[in-house]
């Protein structure tokens, strides 16, 4: 297995680096050209096993030891800045910029997601090509299963292109000539590609999770992200039927009994799920998680210290702070380049002192101290005068020097050998089934069912403790507040808000810094610059706003 992820790590980044169509024209002599590798089923094994690399690789920064290379912050917080649930306060300049709507076509992040997207869908479309002309297959059902796995990272791809850019270039097989004349596929016609992808790979991916490798992908997970991508297209009857596809699947549920590797010791079970190793199916027994993306520590193939810094965007600061030192149990190295909005996450569990509440019951285990550090007590061993002190959380902590604030648990990681590191080399559930019923839950809006709907977020709200919310009291702003209890720093929220047609009315609500400037066209990002300018041959217009 090590000597299939280490040969797919070489393979995907060969086809990386020369981006959709250019890389396509070379005489390829290397051991790992696709006409060499792609001649068996273990050939597309190791291509496959690439396929996951590169889509891991969204969470990647400086590229070290992986198949993709970002740079600066991580991209992944540029998509919850300037939304409804994060400041960006004094971080990297390459966040600023998005957090400020000042956004332009040469920001760096903007071209990032656009190559990313495109060296997914160029590998795909690569495996797809070359499983048509393969006949050395172990098995009968091996051709359609790589071809299943192909079209799934696909829509994946395009699922970013069109939340973030609108109309994007639809390609659906290798460009064997360096084209400069592309045109934009209105956003349309490329979700509907996006919804055939996903039905093939409902059709063809297993179908047994026990059955499969940690972070393989099921049909199952085709499913739960057909639901979202037809909500997208508007089509809520389709988004309905594949949600509850995986939910009465029987191979999934909601955990609401303690599991794992610290189901002995204080917490609970919402607090179980982000614990190292308690991710996978397999290994933990979480039945809750439908998708993991494996970056596992010091594992061939798993994280690097580049990759996912959600630790180091959340965590708080404090280790700069008098009287504290790095701890595991603080959660490892932060710097707060995403500091929580105080209307939803609050500043205490009750209001009992006339402090803000948040937007959680005083019930409900999300935000419990397991989940929300809200309590923080001097650590320092070598400072007597502090030690073992409850520090405080003051506005200047919180949103000036970000070193002290109410941290989500969820993203704490930390290792004794090396607490500054960088990447949190912890797996990451990228589906599970919380998301599912939340999914269900904008379904049933969408078809002017809130009743069914509050059922749907009741199934989540019950798990947690929460009081249950009636058909009243259910409409989109509800949904959209229950996604962050559940789903904060998971869910990419700027796609979230963007899909349902909220983006503009939560910014404006939650998001003073920016509330007066946000406008309907910042929605989108512009397309980078770079792509334009390479278009010699043909129009490839702006998106609005960013002329």
């Amino acid at each position: 297995m090590k000597n299939i992820i280490k040969a797919s790590l070489a393979l995907i980044t060969l086809i990386s680096l020369g981006g959709c169509e250019k890389f396509l024209e070379e005489d390829l002599k290397t051991e790992l050209a696709p006409s060499n590798t792609y001649t068996s089923t273990y050939g597309f094994e190791v291509g496959s096993a690439g396929l996951y690399a590169l889509t891991r690789s969204e969470y990647n920064t400086y590229g070290e030891g992986g198949a993709f290379i970002h740079n600066g912050a991580a991209p992944y917080e540029a998509l919850q800045a300037a939304t409804d649930i994060a400041d960006v306060i004094n971080s990297d300049a390459s966040l600023m910029a998005f957090a400020n709507l000042t956004l332009r076509p040469t920001e760096r992040f903007v071209g990032t997601y656009w190559n990313w997207a495109y060296s997914v869908i160029s590998s795909a479309n690569l495996m797809l090509v070359y499983s048509e002309q393969n006949t050395n297959w172990d098995s009968p059902t091996d051709k359609v299963r790589f071809q299943a796995e192909a079209r799934f990272f696909r829509a994946y791809a395009y699922r970013t292109l069109v939340y973030l850019y609108g109309d994007v270039p639809y390609v659906e097989t290798i460009l064997y000539n360096f084209q400069l004349n592309f045109t934009r596929t209105p956003k349309a016609e490329v979700i509907a590609h996006m919804v055939d992808d996903l039905k093939f790979a409902v059709e063809h991916l297993p179908e047994n999770p026990d059955q499969v490798k940690d972070g393989k992908l099921t049909k199952w997970a085709a499913s739960h992200l057909l639901s979202e991508i037809y909500l997208l297209q508007g089509d809520y009857p389709a988004a309905e039927k594949a949600a509850l596809a995986v939910i009465n699947s029987k191979y999934y549920n909601l955990m609401k009994t303690r599991f794992g590797v610290n189901k002995d010791k204080p917490g609970d079970v919402f607090s179980d799920m982000f614990l190292e190793n308690n991710q996978n199916r397999l290994t933990s027994g979480n039945r809750e998680s439908i998708w993991v993306l494996q970056f596992q520590f010091n594992v061939v193939g798993g994280g690097t210290n580049s990759d996912d810094w959600t630790r180091r965007a959340w965590i708080p600061n404090y280790s700069s702070i008098n009287g504290f030192v790095l701890a595991d149990t603080l959660g490892g190295r932060g710097i707060a380049q995403l500091v929580p909005m105080k209307w939803w996450v609050g500043t205490a569990r009750t209001n009992a002192d006339g402090n803000v509440l948040g937007i959680f019951d005083a019930g409900d285990i999300r935000n419990s101290n397991y989940n929300i550090k809200r309590d923080w007590y001097y650590n320092n061993s070598g400072d007597a005068s502090l030690f073992g002190k409850r520090a405080p959380i003051t506005e200047q902590t919180w949103f000036t020097t970000k070193t002290l604030f109410p941290a989500i648990t969820k993203f704490f990681y930390g290792r004794v050998e090396n607490l500054s590191l960088t990447g949190s080399y912890k797996d990451r559930m990228k589906f599970r089934l919380a998301e599912t019923y939340l999914l269900l839950a904008e379904a049933y809006l969408g078809q002017n069912d809130p009743q069914k709907a509050a059922d749907a977020v009741n199934e989540v709200r019950d798990r947690a403790g929460a009081t249950l919310v009636s058909a009243a009291e259910m409409d989109m702003d509800y949904l959209l507040d229950e996604r962050i209890r559940e789903l904060v720093g998971e869910e990419s929220r700027r796609f979230t808000l963007v899909r349902t047609k909220k983006y503009v009315d939560r910014v404006k609500l939650h998001n003073p810094a920016i509330a007066d400037k946000v406008k309907e066209e910042y929605a989108l990002w512009p397309i980078p610059q770079g792509i334009r300018d390479a278009n010699r041959d043909a129009p490839f217009p702006q998106n609005p706003g960013y002329d």
